[in-house]
């Protein structure tokens, strides 16, 4: 899942239809690409999907590299950029490894508590103010995760703990991203691309399983959905107000269970839902709180 933007693009809104429809159509080719990692899960190691993912991604902006070179080459704030692409690889890696084990459906919901944990990254490591509403909020977010992963529904194993690997680092990757909020936004993508690939490589290699040609097509396919679903999630936000869009995004949950039922036979259990419910209503609700109580007391 694509990080929702938090400021609103310069370029001029469009029908909310509109950018729905790209959101809707970015949910749909990624959730076909977390169905092919989970069937292709049991016969590949994750590293091997995402680096073969960003061989993908790393052919499709090759162009735009070669164009830019000089300034990758005298790129700033090195260490950041790195700690970023390491902190969104193994992000990758984690949530691959737990699609391959886990329901859809739950990979999905478990994904949303990241805004929550950001929000506790953000105050300790950027000394950004959270409001009390938003501690109160993440802790019953968390209450949220303990109902969906419950004991008597879910059993606990690496899947799990590979699930909540892929949150905190991918919330790590964020606050790198924000730490380099001056940078260029090309010079992020492409370091990104170049960088994820070639961090993956050597693991990749290391553990590397043949591919049969006649397999080849359906893997090097989950590269292309990402790349395809990126774009649609771009198309979506670049002209769309971030707030009118993050509310149809929980629909992605709805995608991942349908897409579990229909191709392994996946049926989400009670806590998955009452869990999903309150983790998707605590992130949704934030903010709406919070204006309204500062409102209030103002």
């Amino acid at each position: 899942m694509a990080e929702a933007p938090e400021t609103v693009a310069a370029e001029p809104s469009v029908p909310l239809w509109q950018s729905a429809g790209w959101l809707l159509m970015d949910m749909a080719l990624v959730t076909t690409m977390q169905a092919i990692v989970k069937a292709e899960g049991a016969t590949y190691p994750a590293v091997q999907l995402v680096f073969l993912r960003s061989l993908v991604g790393l052919v499709s902006v090759a162009p735009l590299a070669w164009r830019h070179r000089r300034e990758l080459a005298r790129l700033s704030h090195l260490r950041s950029h790195l700690i970023r692409v390491a902190s969104n690889s193994a992000a990758l890696t984690f949530s691959f490894a737990a699609f391959a084990s886990l329901p859809l459906a739950l990979v999905t919901a478990i994904g949303f508590t990241r805004p929550l944990l950001l929000l506790v990254l953000a105050a300790f490591l950027l000394g950004e103010r959270v409001s009390r509403i938003r501690y109160t909020l993440t802790a019953v977010g968390f209450v949220g995760i303990l109902v969906m992963v419950g004991p008597s529904s879910v059993p606990w194993n690496l899947g799990l703990a590979a699930a909540f690997a892929s949150v905190l680092f991918g919330s790590i990757a964020v606050i790198q991203t924000r730490r380099l909020a001056g940078e260029n936004t090309v010079m992020l993508m492409l370091f990104y691309t170049i960088g994820l690939a070639a961090l993956t490589s050597v693991p990749a290699a290391l553990v590397w399983v043949p591919i049969p040609w006649d397999r080849a097509p359906g893997i090097l396919l989950v590269g292309i959905l990402a790349q395809l679903g990126q774009y649609c999630w771009l198309q979506a936000y670049q002209k769309q107000e971030a707030r009118l869009l993050a509310p149809i995004g929980y629909l992605s949950v709805v995608f991942s269970a349908f897409a579990g039922w229909l191709y392994f036979g996946e049926v989400p259990t009670l806590s998955l839902c009452i869990g999903g419910a309150i983790v998707i209503l605590t992130t949704a609700l934030a903010s709406p709180l919070e204006r309204w109580i500062g409102k209030a007391s103002r």
